[in-house]
């Protein structure tokens, strides 16, 4: 997975840059089919506002949260991506494995219907 991130009006501190890498890793364990992460951390007199936008497999998920300290917004928007990737996981497994009782069912009427 690529990591991007970007600060506007703030300057990214190394610190910062290994506390969202490690953070983002927990969503990683959730769903490995992330390709692209792009994060932008901006500072507005005291709101500190963290956005965040996955790019996966035929769709984008973004995601951003605000707080009064930067790492408490961080950790807000990593429980709002790890929530909405085990949403859209369950979602594109739900939907691949929707029909696959009418593909059974289609296959013993055609085994049925030979005898």
């Amino acid at each position: 997975m690529n990591l991007h991130i970007t600060g506007h009006h703030v300057h990214v501190t190394p610190a910062i840059r290994e506390y969202l890498s490690s953070k983002i890793e927990r969503v990683n364990r959730h769903f490995d089919h992330v390709i692209d992460a792009h994060v932008i951390l901006s500072v507005a007199k005291l709101r500190q506002k963290v956005e965040a936008t996955l790019h996966v497999r035929g769709r984008d998920i973004f995601c951003e949260s605000t707080a009064q300290d930067m790492y408490a917004a961080i950790d807000a928007l990593i429980d709002k991506l790890d929530r909405t990737i085990i949403k859209h996981k369950e979602k594109h497994l739900g939907a691949r494995h929707a029909d696959a009782p009418l593909r059974q069912r289609g296959a013993l009427l055609d085994g049925q219907e030979k005898q």
